[in-house]
């Protein structure tokens, strides 16, 4: 039997290898074949490896990303220098002892105010509040670091203004208001999170900075893969495609699709979010109606008669905190740089904005100012440029006026639907093509899509923006820059991992450190929000937009020196 079947080895091998040749020359020309032939053949793998390998292919894989702020161009002498400042400046006080249980942590409802007696109150004074942490036992906190915000208003008037928190890292805080209109004035104390969430927040935010990942697609002809993208992959798993803006150096990579090349990439999107990131007691630091966005209550009264301002005064007290405004019947008024018009017909506006062209580069919190001015001057007219909704980029034209609104999405990582490769613009990138003078007026908000990376990856942005923004102020120094600011927002269990006001906050506090001196605009949406009445979303609400855009029109078109002082009294 044997030595019959031997006589037919030569030809089972001759078989065998013409049936490998004909695999190979068929890979490596499945792109010549008809196109249902290669849709048929890539459709079948795919259902193959759907079943076996793509949910887990499409999730990042776990690791420790801890190195990712260092994933890109090592920073100069002076860049380390300036980094190491701005880390310190934002440093959080740690409670001694980590993984506490719920009961031995801070409880907004067992904490209190109280506001201290200074006598008469007079606009153009302070109020001091102190606050009182406690655990869910009732015993005193013995450690800072609990994020708090404060807000003084007076409902009836439309007012309010935020207050400044001064932990004294023993379980106490002061909060101080600025006086600025007479009236009762109610006090209003939110805990954000309790410290020990923050040490959470923390902890995500070095070591996992994937738990929001992204995905690009890939096509060529009907062939197309999908494979998950971010600032930093670990190159073990797979071969990576280096999508390293070479201007810039900013980082960011795919890993490579098994049967297409790097060029074939065709898009950019949010991949999604990773869950089941908190142990067991970690979790418990983050539950709505407990320890997320809860109330203070006072220890006796929340509110105070303040008087109007005495005229003659021999000492007037040093303020402790001077806001960058305040609102008064609804309206935003800034304490210094401008005087606030209000710009509350479409020709006031056009007037405003002729001959000019208006730049907004950023997240969706500045397509906001894009979206309002369209709506509600119906000079402007769209161009079609068939953009994904909420995505981009717009244009808008008044020709009459000669004004051009235009509005483009920052650079990865940015977490939209879906953005063309060809439309991913790094800010910097835009700035160093613009001509600029009088006649530009450039906007720029970056921060919410930063909010689960290492800190230093946002100075490293920030740090390449600012020299864009130099460089076009030294070519043309009439040009008008406006930065928007972070603001807070509405939070659960879920959203405070990925999108945290104390992220927020730690990212607006780099941002007003890295531009403070620099000839630009602040438009400070973190106060503006916080002082208003309406609860916090991500995105403001029109009350707020429209404060925000009379704020930059009177930036662009300001009161004239000669009547300002009249203005001034007037109001």
């Amino acid at each position: 039997m044997d030595k019959h079947l031997s006589k037919y080895v030569p030809y089972f091998t001759l078989l065998a290898l013409s049936g490998l040749v004909f695999l190979l020359w068929n890979i490596t020309t499945v792109e010549n074949w008809n196109c249902q032939t290669a849709s048929t053949f890539y459709q079948l793998q795919n259902n193959i490896q759907s079943v076996l390998k793509t949910s887990e292919r499409l999730l990042p894989v776990a690791f420790n990303y801890s190195y990712c702020s260092r994933f890109g161009q090592e920073p100069i002498e002076e860049e380390a220098g300036e980094e190491g400042y701005l880390l310190k400046f934002i440093s959080w006080p740690e409670p001694p002892v980590l993984g506490l249980p719920l009961r031995q942590s801070s409880d907004p409802a067992q904490s209190y105010y109280i506001i201290q007696d200074s006598g008469e109150l007079h606009v153009g004074g302070q109020l001091v509040v102190k606050v009182y942490v406690n655990n869910f036992l009732g015993q005193p906190k013995k450690h800072g670091g609990d994020f708090l915000v404060a807000r003084l208003h007076t409902p009836e008037l439309g007012a309010g203004v935020a207050g400044l928190v001064r932990d004294h890292r023993n379980g106490s805080y002061t909060v101080f208001f600025p006086l600025l209109w007479p009236g009762v004035v109610l006090v209003e104390l939110t805990m954000v999170h309790p410290s020990e969430a923050v040490m959470v927040l923390r902890r995500l935010r070095e070591e996992q900075s994937d738990r929001v990942f992204f995905k690009s697609l890939f096509r060529s002809g009907y062939l197309s893969e999908t494979t998950v993208c971010n600032l930093c992959l670990p190159v073990k798993q797979q071969p990576l495609c280096n999508y390293t803006d070479p201007q810039t150096g900013e980082p960011w990579y795919c890993y490579k699709p098994k049967l297409l090349d790097c060029d074939t990439r065709i898009n950019h999107a949010k991949g999604g979010y990773k869950k089941y990131l908190l142990t067991l007691y970690e979790s418990q630091y983050f539950q709505s109606d407990v320890n997320i966005k809860i109330p203070i209550r006072a220890a006796g009264t929340d509110s105070v008669t303040v008087l109007p301002a005495v005229k003659l005064q021999s000492k007037r007290r040093r303020l402790e905190f001077t806001p960058s405004g305040f609102y008064l019947r609804g309206l935003w008024r800034p304490l210094s740089g401008v005087v606030m018009r209000q710009f509350n017909d479409s020709s006031a506006v056009t007037q405003c904005l002729r001959g000019k062209n208006v730049y907004m580069f950023g997240d969706s919190t500045v397509r906001q100012w894009y979206e309002y001015l369209v709506a509600r001057v119906s000079e402007f007219k769209e161009l079609n440029f068939h953009s994904p909704k909420n995505v981009g980029p717009y244009m808008a034209v008044d020709t009459n006026h000669n004004i051009v609104l235009r509005y483009r999405c920052h650079g990865p990582p940015i977490r939209f639907t879906s953005v063309s490769s060809a439309e991913l613009r790094y800010i910097s990138n835009e700035l160093d093509s613009l001509r600029g003078g009088s006649d530009t007026v450039v906007m720029i908000s970056i921060w919410s899509h930063f909010s689960t990376f290492p800190v230093q990856v946002y100075i490293r942005r920030l740090r390449h923006i600012r020299r864009a923004v130099l460089r076009l102020l030294n070519r043309e120094p009439a040009t008008l820059v406006l930065i928007r600011t972070a603001n807070p927002q509405k939070l659960d269990p879920e959203s405070s991992l990925y999108n945290s006001d104390w992220f927020s906050q730690q990212l607006d506090t780099v941002l007003r450190v890295m531009f403070k001196g620099l000839n630009v605009r602040f438009v400070d949406a973190w106060e503006m929000t916080l002082a208003h009445h309406h609860p916090h979303q991500l995105h403001p609400p029109p009350a707020i937009i429209s404060n925000m855009v009379h704020f930059i029109l009177s930036h662009i078109c300001p009161v004239r020196k000669k009547r300002r002082r009249d203005y001034i009294m007037a109001r």
